[in-house]
């Protein structure tokens, strides 16, 4: 039988006599290390302000120039933010852990993940390590990669869990990783796994996941809106190909479903300053929706791949208010995929598909 020459390199690797002085080495296993935005460590006031002006400062996220940003940032935007922002988490706050659910979710689709590629073949004897971290926040990247590494990882998968790429989520992600890496003496060879807006595979799990959603409710929407997170307009003018991205999986989920354009619609939400960001807007469209009539209306939010303040509060909370508000009677927030089975298929699909040569 033909040897498993991953096996074989590393059983020539450990048969080597080093001297008696040499430091121990690990090596030969496989990281796994799935990304997410970011999440404060709690919600008074100073864990949010180091939180937002971590946030704020990535020139990836905010590409006005220092010289006008940085006076209104320090001056006005950390005194004030942090106490309204701070209440708004405190609304969706996993009180059971004390930590965010962005954080919960993510920590248990690791850890699913993990079990998963144990499942695998030579998974059983350790092969393989998996562990998350955020972009703002803790635990960081720089952390999480340095343990990776100290596990014996000399090959480490990124998975940035965003569908569609954006300069300010994907790119600033990998940023963080390449900024740790050129601090390492010895660097693990770095994969990063691509976007996957049209992946079958996602679009699938999001529509198959809304069909369970709505099959729940106690009422049949008139209309879906597809809300995505909101980036200047400015950006997509520079060549970023988000907005591109997130209108091909509206496309790609409303085909799915079967649906008229009229009955499935795509929006973005979370705008933020003065500056145009791509439209329409979330709330302005459900606003628009429940003045002319629409009574019941459900919003899937298929860019974000766990529920965090986006989607819980302002979605499910403000955007659902502003429904009621004017006119609306039957408002639904689809969950995300979270670390459900359909959440789960999706990762555990790109992760063992860009694998392939490692395994």
């Amino acid at each position: 039988m033909e040897s498993d020459p991953v096996s074989s390199s590393e059983a020539a690797f450990r048969a080597v006599r080093l001297p008696a002085d040499h430091p121990p080495v690990a090596a030969g296993r496989i990281g796994v290390l799935l990304l997410n935005l970011g999440t404060p460590d709690a919600t008074d006031y100073w864990s949010m302000r180091r939180y937002l002006k971590e946030f704020l400062s990535d020139r990836r996220v905010i590409e006005t120039p220092r010289i006008l940003w940085w006076p209104l940032l320090n001056g006005i935007i950390l005194t004030t933010r942090p106490g309204r922002k701070g209440k708004d988490y405190e609304t969706i706050w996993n009180k059971e852990r004390n930590e965010s659910p962005l954080k919960t979710i993510t920590r248990s689709q690791a850890e699913k993940l993990a079990q998963k590629l144990a499942a695998m073949p030579g998974g059983s004897d350790g092969r393989f390590v998996v562990d998350w971290a955020m972009r703002y926040g803790n635990p960081s990247i720089k952390e999480r990669l340095e343990a990776l590494q100290r596990e014996g990882c000399d090959r480490i998968l990124l998975v940035p869990l965003y569908p569609q790429y954006a300069a300010a989520t994907t790119a600033t992600a990998c940023d963080k990783a390449f900024e740790a890496l050129m601090q390492m003496r010895w660097q693990p060879t770095i994969r990063v796994s691509p976007p996957y807006h049209d992946d079958p595979v996602y679009i699938g799990a999001v529509v198959e996941s809304l069909t369970a959603e709505l099959a729940k409710l106690t009422f049949e929407p008139e209309v879906i809106i597809a809300s995505f997170h909101g980036v200047p307009k400015d950006y997509l003018l520079k060549g970023d190909p988000y907005h591109c991205q997130c209108q091909k999986t509206a496309r790609l989920m409303r085909e799915a479903l079967g649906l008229p354009p009229e009955r499935f619609l795509l929006t973005f939400q979370s705008r933020f300053g003065r500056a145009e960001w791509l439209q329409p807007y979330t709330d302005m469209t459900v606003k628009g929706l429940a003045e002319k009539g629409v009574k019941r209306l459900a919003v899937v939010m298929p860019g974000f791949s766990a529920d965090c303040l986006e989607t819980l509060e302002e979605i499910a909370g403000e955007n659902a208010e502003i429904f009621h508000e004017h006119g609306g009677e039957h408002f639904a927030a689809i969950p995300c995929l979270n670390d459900s089975p359909e959440g789960m298929r999706v990762i555990e699909h790109i992760v063992t598909r860009e694998l392939r040569g490692w395994v």
